[in-house]
C-alpha cells in the first residue's frame, strides 16, 4: 500500500487537542475526513506528536496508506481544499511518498516546540490565542540561566502531567533557551520526546524565575525532588507550537 507524509500546520484553538475523540473535533479527525472525502478511504493517520488542546504547530508530521498510489501535489492539494472547504485551521504544507516502514511517530529522531510569550502591560489584539500575556516584566537572562538546570537527562517527574502515560519519566532535554526579541519572549525546547505537558511546565516554572520569585537553585531543588507538587504553574497552550520534527 502507498504510504504517504505530510507535513501540517494548524491553529490549535478550536480543537480538543491532536488526537480524535468521540464527542470533541481534532485535528487529526478534520484530517482523516478530509482524506476521505478526496479518495473515499477511511483512513486511520499517525501524527509525530499529540498536541494538547489549543496548542499549535508549524511542523506537525503524520503518515498514512492509501490503497491508490496518487502523486504527492495531487493528494496535498485535495486535502487542504476539502479541509478549507470545512472551515478547517488546518493546512497541509507538504506531501510527500515514503516507504512503508516511515513511522511518523516512531522514526522521529528530535522534536522542536517554541513558546512565546508576549510580555507588556497592554493585552494582545492580533495575537490574542497565540500568545501567553504576561504583564509583569520578565528577566530572560535569569530565566536562560535557571533553563540550563533542566537541560540534559532527567527524571521529570516534576514537569510531568498526572495523566501522561508514558512508560518512564526519564528524557533527555536537549535545547532549553530562552531570548527576548522586543515584546516577546521566545522560550525553545529540543529532544526526542517530552512527557505530556513538559513544555508547558517548564515555562511555568521559568516565568516563576523571570518575575523574581525563583531562582536557578529553585529549579533545580523541584527538578530533583521529582514530585508534580513542587511544578510552577502550568503554562496555557495558547503560546506553544510544534515547529519541527527531525528524522
Amino acid at each position: 500500500m502507498p504510504r504517504y507524509r505530510i507535513d501540517i500546520e494548524y491553529d490549535g484553538g478550536p480543537y480538543a487537542g491532536w488526537q480524535r475523540q468521540a464527542d470533541q473535533p481534532s485535528v487529526q479527525a478534520a484530517i482523516e475526513q478530509a482524506i476521505q472525502a478526496f479518495c473515499g478511504e477511511a483512513v486511520t493517520i499517525r501524527g509525530a506528536g499529540r498536541t494538547d488542546a489549543g496548542v499549535h504547530a508549524r511542523g506537525q508530521v503524520a503518515h498514512f496508506d492509501l490503497e491508490r498510489e496518487w502523486q504527492s501535489d495531487r493528494v496535498m492539494a485535495a486535502i487542504n481544499a476539502h479541509l478549507t472547504k470545512a472551515g478547517e485551521t488546518v493546512a497541509v504544507t507538504a506531501a510527500h511518498s515514503v516507504e512503508g516502514g516511515f513511522d511518523a511517530r516512531f522514526s522521529a529522531t528530535a522534536r522542536h516546540y517554541l513558546y512565546l510569550i508576549l510580555n507588556r502591560r497592554a493585552p494582545p489584539a492580533l495575537e490574542r490565542g497565540q500568545v501567553w500575556h504576561v504583564a509583569r516584566t520578565l528577566d530572560t537572562r535569569a530565566m536562560h540561566e535557571a533553563a540550563q538546570v533542566l537541560v540534559g537527562k532527567h527524571d521529570f517527574t516534576t514537569f510531568r502531567s498526572v495523566q501522561c502515560q508514558a512508560k518512564s519519566p526519564v528524557k533527555t532535554l536537549d535545547v532549553l533557551d530562552v531570548t527576548r526579541a522586543g515584546d516577546i519572549v521566545e522560550i525553545r525546547a529540543s529532544a526526542r520526546s517530552f512527557l505530556h505537558n513538559q513544555v508547558r511546565s517548564m515555562v511555568g516554572t521559568l516565568k516563576r524565575v523571570g518575575e523574581g520569585a525563583w531562582s536557578a537553585d529553585d529549579v533545580k531543588a523541584a527538578l530533583e525532588a521529582a514530585d508534580r507538587a513542587e511544578c510552577g504553574p502550568v503554562a496555557p497552550p495558547d503560546g506553544l507550537y510544534l515547529m519541527r520534527v527531525d528524522y
